[in-house]
């Protein structure tokens, strides 16, 4: 999808469920790495995080653009435009928004396995196989292997 496809599916979705229009820009951010989008209270332009779209789909990114444009819509309203107001909940439910942005990047573990009793051991961060030893027996840790869940 293009920034200029971008723009117009936006504009097409604010007049749609929000009957209103949508008169700034709508960008493509690659720099938003946890967040699916980012509306900026001083220019009132919408990022979007362009994972979202290439990892689900159409369909989670109009969700996306929904939740975006609510705060928009109720900032320029002069209405609770923030996660906890209770009017932004109402209209994004209304609209059929999503209220938290899908998984974008994968979570890594460090697998490690007990020399003694063979259990094995989780962590996101490395740990020092020197100085730390198995919660159950005390005994010596092995790494294993790096996987992604």
């Amino acid at each position: 999808m293009t920034e200029q496809e971008l723009q117009i599916l936006v504009e097409k979705i604010s007049q749609e469920s929000f009957r209103l229009p949508f008169c700034h820009k709508a960008s493509f951010n690659r720099r938003l790495k946890t967040t699916g989008g980012r509306y900026h209270l001083n220019s009132h332009n919408l990022d979007f995080n362009q994972l979202v779209f290439e990892k689900y789909g159409e369909a989670e990114l109009i969700k996306v653009i929904k939740h975006e444009l609510c705060h928009y819509h109720l900032h320029l309203a002069n209405r609770g435009y923030q996660h906890k107001d209770l009017e932004f909940k109402q209209l994004l439910q209304r609209t059929g928004g999503t209220r938290f942005a899908p998984p974008l990047a994968a979570t890594v573990y460090q697998v490690y396995q007990c020399q003694k009793c063979q259990q094995e051991v989780k962590r996101r961060r490395r740990i020092n196989t020197k100085r730390y030893v198995c919660g159950n027996c005390q005994g010596k840790l092995k790494f294993l292997k790096t996987i992604e869940a």
